[in-house]
């Protein structure tokens, strides 16, 4: 009995150790007792049972296994999970394909309806669009034996664009660019419903380049209006209207964005060379297209398409006078017929044109004095000018305190920063002097300037 004991006690540390290690197989550490008990008191076949009944049992486990559905759930498992993720990934696909349908349609449809909008704002607006064209007298002359004959006849010579933005008292009233009319004995005027009229011009600007032109309104059912072109941003779209080509494309339509504002070009005018203030798009302008209006997207005329460059290697640079210097010029050619402008009276040339060695040899200039300036090559009788002592062969470099270095920038300070009546101080260099002289403005036709 107590070696019975001691080997039980020592089997049960061996079961207590088991259990240690398997905490969860409580059961199977009773059970595993209960037969090693067993087989202690029955010695004599006690160790061919445990060897038997393993091999039965391993024999049944085995072919259980192997001929159940058992047998396959590894693979099953495996399958499953394969099949599980396969499932998955479709799903995924499926609802990343419907998502970017659903983003796909959601864009289109943001596109259709703002491509919707432009259609509308577009068709509503045709009306008012036109197209203008320059007949200028050519001179026809035949010989029958001693008797001869001389005739002349308008041709056309140039075309452009226009848009209408006032109608009252049976008349309608189109604004355009002055070098689309310039010149003209006669200006014809292509409606939208195909009608052509005659039109009168009621007055022009060469240094703006702009001109407002005078219709019946018998056939006008809309007018166009202006919007306010310093609200514009650099991004926005733009669309551009008129008749590039001619009649053939009349109202075509293009669209761009707003490639920058407050820009600055030099422009050559029949009154001379000046810069102007423009906004610049990509929005595609075409000869013919000089005229037309430059819409904003609620239909509002925001500028006034008037030149491109148009060189080689240079694409989608189209410029366009802001809707807000267009409106004072407009309302002042309706009311004066010109823009009253003050003038001193000289005909000028920038003194980087005038040679090196006559500017050293006979004005007597030097060192800083040279290439910067107004050079004076003629005095008006009467003028301004030759009231103030200014001379020809003068060199004006600065008017009402600010420096001069080319005729443009003259003309756009007394154009814009000195009123008719105003007593201006210019500086000029005389044989290399510098002298200060008083002029008091007059008014007189710009082409003197």
């Amino acid at each position: 009995m107590d070696n019975y004991r001691d080997e039980n006690r020592t089997e049960g540390n061996e079961s207590e150790v088991l259990l240690a290690k398997e905490n969860d197989q409580s059961t199977s550490y009773s059970a595993r007792n209960v037969i090693h008990d067993q087989e202690k008191k029955k010695r004599g076949f006690g160790w061919f049972r445990p060897l038997l009944g393993g091999v039965i049992g391993g024999s049944i486990a085995l072919g259980i296994y192997t001929f159940t559905p058992l047998g396959d759930h590894d693979a099953q498992d495996t399958s499953k999970q394969s099949s599980s993720q396969q499932q998955t990934q479709s799903v995924t696909a499926k609802s990343t394909s419907s998502e970017s349908k659903k983003s796909s349609s959601s864009s289109s449809a943001f596109k259709s309806e703002d491509s919707s909008k432009i259609s509308d704002m577009v068709e509503d607006l045709s009306p008012a669009i036109v197209g203008i064209t320059n007949l200028q007298a050519q001179s026809n002359s035949s010989l029958f034996g001693s008797s001869s004959s001389d005739s002349s006849e308008d041709t056309e010579s140039g075309s452009g664009s226009g848009v209408i933005f006032k109608k009252e008292n049976g008349k309608a009233y189109i604004i355009t660019n002055n070098h689309v009319v310039e010149g003209a004995s006669s200006l014809k005027v292509s409606l939208y419903d195909g009608t052509e009229v005659t039109a009168k011009l009621v007055g022009s600007d060469s240094l703006t380049d702009l001109a407002v032109l005078q219709i019946s309104d018998d056939h006008v059912t809309k007018v166009a209006s202006f919007g306010d072109s310093s609200d514009l941003r650099t991004g926005e779209t733009v669309i551009a209207i008129g008749d590039p080509l001619g009649k053939d494309l009349s109202r075509t339509v293009t669209q761009g964005i707003v490639s920058g504002v407050d820009r600055t070009v030099s422009m050559s005018t029949s009154a001379g060379q000046t810069s102007i203030n423009v906004i610049q798009t990509d929005a595609a302008i075409n000869p013919g297209n000089s005229g037309g209006p430059l819409l904003n997207t609620s239909g509002k005329i925001v500028g006034i398409n008037s030149m491109k460059i148009s060189e080689d290697d240079v694409e989608g640079i189209g410029f366009s006078i802001p809707s807000n210097d267009v409106k004072p010029i407009a309302e002042e050619l309706l009311s004066k017929g010109q823009i009253e402008r003050p003038y001193i009276g000289v005909s000028m040339l920038d003194l980087e044109q005038v040679p090196q060695n006559y500017q050293e040899g006979t004005l007597g200039l030097f060192g800083n004095q040279l290439n910067k300036g107004v050079y004076i090559r003629e005095v008006a009788s009467g003028s301004p000018a030759e009231k103030a002592g200014l001379k020809a062969e003068d060199i004006i470099i600065s008017l009402k305190g600010k420096e001069i270095d080319t005729g443009s920038e003259l003309r756009n300070i007394l154009y814009k920063d000195a009123n008719i009546g105003d007593t201006v101080e210019v500086k000029i260099l005389r044989n290399g002097k510098e002298m200060t002289k008083k002029i008091k403005l007059d008014q007189k036709e710009e082409t003197t300037s």
